[in-house]
C-alpha cells in the first residue's frame, strides 16, 4: 500500500472499529444486568419459572448453583461467546430450551412484520409529501405548509392506535385477525399501527426538504426546456432522500425491537417482546442472543443505507461539487397563526382549569364516569378527575420531554460532527430499545423519572447523530465550502457560517416531530416501573394506565391523546413561524 493511501485506509477502519467496540460494550452491559438489577437473579428466574413468590433459601441455592451465578458475569459472557461460532447460544434459564431456535423464530416474525410496517411507512410518507411533489414539479409551489397533518399522525401513540384497530377492525367488523400470528392477514393491523406514525414523521421531514430541491437551478432549467413533471419530481426526490435516509435506521430497528407494546396487543411472538420478557425475567442467554440479533440487524441496515445514500448522490459527492440546498422563501398559510394560537390557548386553558382540582383524590363511587359538568373530561378507573391529572401533568410532561429531546439533539449534533468515529456507535445504539436501556440504568440508579430520562437520552441521540453526519457530508461536498477554504476560511468560520446553519434547522424539525415519541417512551418506562411512579399525573402514563379501558371508557385515553397531539402541532407550527421570521 502506498503512503498516500495509508491515511484513507486508516480512516476507513474507524466505522468498523466503532461498530465492534460499541457492540462489545453493549453486550457487556447486557451481561451485567442480573448483577446490576439489585434483585437476586436466582429469585427472579425461579419466580419466572414457577411464579413462586416466597422461595426457600435451599431452592434459591439450587438455582444459583444450576446457573453458575457465583461465577460472575464475565464467565457467563465468555461461555456464551464461545458457543456462538458453532451456533450454540446456550439454553434458556427459565424454560430450559435451546435459545437459538427461539430467537430465530422471533426474528423471522419481526422481520416479516417490519416489511409490512415499512411498506405502510413508505405509503404514508408519500401521501404526506404528495402535494409538495405535485406543485413543486410544476413550478407552482408558492405557499409553505404548516405540517399539522404530519404532526397529528406522528403524535398518535402506537399502542393506542393498535388497540383501536384491534377493537374496531378486528373485533367489531371482523376484517382482520385481532390476535395471533397465523398468516398474511395477521400482519395488516399491526403494520398499520407501526407504520402510520413512522411514515408521518419521515414524510414530514421529506416534505420540509423538498422545496429547496425544487428551487435549485437545474429544476428551473428542466421546467424551462419542457421536461415532464415526473422527471423533475424523481430528481428532486433523489436530491433530498439522502438527507432523510439516515432516519430510516432507527425507524427500521424500532419496527423490530421497539414494537413491544404492539406485539403484546396483537399477541405477536416477535423479537422485541422476547427481549423484554427475557430482560424482566433476567433470562440472560435469551437476552444476549436477542440483543446480538438486533445489533447485527442495525449494522447491516446502516451499511446498506449508507451505500444507498452514496449511490443516490453519486459523483458530485465524491468530487466535492454538490450544490448546497437553500429553502426558498414561501408564503406561510393564513391559518398557521390561528392554528398555533388555538393550540397554545387550549394548553393554557387545560392547565388553568386543571390546576385548582385535586389530581390524587380517589373516589371509587365515581369510577369511569363520562364527561360532565362536574368532571369535564370524565374520570379514570380509580375515580380520579382526568382534567385535574392532565392539568397538573402538563408542565411536568412537556418539561421532561423537552429537556430529554433537547439533550438528545445536542449530543447527536456533537457526535455527528465526528462521523467516522460515531458511525459505528450510532448504528449499534440505534438497535437498543429504550426499555432495555431503562432496565440497565434502573439497575444502577433505581426507578425514577430522571433514570428514565437518562435511558431515553442514552439511545435517543442516534437519529440526530445520523442526520447530522449525513447533512455535514453533503455540505462539505458543496462548491461554496471549497471556495471558502480557498479564500482562507478556517474551521471556526466554516462551522459558524456554513455547516451549522445547514444542519441545525433540519435537526430542529426532526426533534420537534419526535417530541411526542419521547413522551410515549418515557411513559412506557414508567408503565414498567422504571420511570415516573404512580400516582404522579403524567400524560404518557395516563395513556398507558388507561389503555385497557379504551373500549369501555374511550374518554380516559382521548383526553391524554388529544393533549399530546395539540402539543405536537404547537411545536411544529411554532417552528414554522420561527423559520418564517428568520427568513
Amino acid at each position: 500500500m502506498s503512503v498516500a493511501h495509508a491515511p484513507a485506509a486508516r480512516l476507513s477502519l474507524w466505522p468498523a472499529a466503532g461498530r465492534l467496540l460499541a457492540a462489545v460494550a453493549l453486550l457487556g452491559a447486557v451481561a451485567l444486568l442480573p448483577w446490576l438489577s439489585g434483585a437476586d437473579p436466582a429469585r427472579t428466574v425461579l419466580r419466572a419459572r414457577s411464579a413462586d413468590q416466597n422461595p426457600t433459601p435451599a431452592e434459591l441455592a439450587v438455582v444459583r448453583e444450576q446457573l453458575g451465578l457465583d461465577e460472575g458475569p464475565l464467565v457467563h459472557l465468555a461461555h456464551w461467546l464461545g458457543g456462538l461460532p458453532s451456533g450454540d447460544a446456550g439454553v434458556s434459564w427459565v424454560s430450559g430450551e435451546a435459545v437459538m431456535p427461539q430467537v430465530g423464530t422471533a426474528l423471522s416474525v419481526s422481520l416479516t412484520l417490519m416489511l409490512g410496517a415499512f411498506l405502510v411507512t413508505a405509503v404514508v410518507a408519500a401521501l404526506v409529501c404528495a402535494r409538495t411533489v405535485f406543485l413543486g414539479s410544476r413550478r407552482r409551489l408558492r405557499q409553505d405548509r404548516a405540517g399539522t397533518t404530519a404532526a397529528v399522525l406522528a403524535a398518535l401513540p402506537k399502542f393506542l392506535l393498535a388497540s383501536v384497530l384491534a377493537t374496531v377492525c378486528g373485533v367489531w367488523w371482523g376484517w382482520f385477525p385481532s390476535s395471533g400470528w397465523e398468516g398474511p392477514q395477521s400482519m395488516v393491523l399491526p403494520s398499520l399501527a407501526l407504520g402510520v406514525p413512522s411514515g408521518a414523521m419521515l414524510g414530514g421531514l421529506l416534505d420540509q426538504a423538498l422545496p429547496a430541491a425544487f428551487h435549485e437551478p437545474w429544476a428551473r432549467t428542466a421546467y424551462a426546456v419542457g421536461l415532464p413533471p415526473g422527471h423533475i419530481a424523481r430528481n428532486a426526490l433523489r436530491r433530498t432522500l439522502p438527507g432523510m435516509l439516515p432516519q430510516l435506521l432507527p425507524t427500521v430497528v424500532a419496527l423490530v425491537g421497539g414494537a413491544v407494546a404492539v406485539e403484546k396487543i396483537f399477541n405477536i411472538p416477535g423479537l422485541g417482546r422476547l427481549a423484554l420478557e427475557a430482560a424482566v425475567a433476567q433470562d440472560l442467554p435469551v437476552l444476549q442472543t436477542a440483543t446480538l440479533a438486533l445489533i447485527l440487524l442495525g449494522v447491516s441496515a446502516g451499511v446498506l443505507i449508507n451505500a444507498l445514500r452514496h449511490a443516490l448522490l453519486g459523483r458530485p459527492l465524491r468530487d466535492g461539487a454538490l450544490p448546497a440546498l437553500h429553502r426558498p422563501p414561501l408564503i406561510p398559510p393564513r391559518s398557521l397563526r390561528w392554528i398555533t394560537a388555538a393550540c397554545a390557548l387550549s394548553l393554557v386553558a387545560l392547565v388553568t382549569a386543571g390546576l385548582p382540582r385535586d389530581p390524587l383524590q380517589v373516589d371509587t363511587m365515581a369510577r369511569l364516569l363520562s364527561p360532565s359538568l362536574e368532571h369535564p373530561l370524565g374520570t379514570d378507573a380509580l375515580g380520579r378527575d382526568l382534567l385535574a391529572r392532565l392539568g397538573h401533568g402538563a408542565v411536568r410532561t412537556a418539561g421532561v420531554a423537552l429537556a430529554v429531546t433537547t439533550l438528545s439533539a445536542v449530543i447527536g449534533l456533537l457526535l455527528g460532527m465526528a462521523p467516522r468515529a460515531s458511525a459505528g456507535p450510532t448504528e449499534v445504539v440505534s438497535t437498543l430499545p429504550a426499555v432495555l436501556a431503562g432496565l440497565l440504568i434502573a439497575g444502577v440508579t433505581g426507578p425514577s423519572v430522571w433514570g428514565a430520562a437518562c435511558a431515553v437520552c442514552a439511545v435517543g441521540w442516534s437519529p440526530y447523530a445520523a442526520q447530522t453526519a449525513a447533512l455535514l457530508e453533503q455540505e462539505r461536498a458543496s462548491g461554496h465550502i471549497a471556495a471558502s477554504v480557498a479564500l482562507g476560511a478556517g474551521r471556526p468560520h466554516l462551522l459558524r457560517r456554513h455547516l451549522l446553519p445547514a444542519v441545525v434547522p433540519a435537526l430542529l424539525r426532526n426533534a420537534l416531530l419526535r417530541l411526542p415519541t419521547t413522551v410515549l417512551v418515557l411513559a412506557s418506562l414508567g408503565f414498567l416501573g422504571l420511570g415516573e411512579q404512580p400516582p404522579t399525573p403524567e400524560w404518557g402514563r395516563l395513556l398507558s394506565e388507561n389503555q385497557p379501558y379504551a373500549e369501555l371508557a374511550p374518554w380516559t385515553v382521548l383526553g391524554p391523546a388529544a393533549a399530546l397531539v395539540v402539543l405536537s402541532v404547537l411545536a411544529v407550527t411554532g417552528s414554522v413561524l420561527g423559520r418564517e421570521k428568520g427568513e
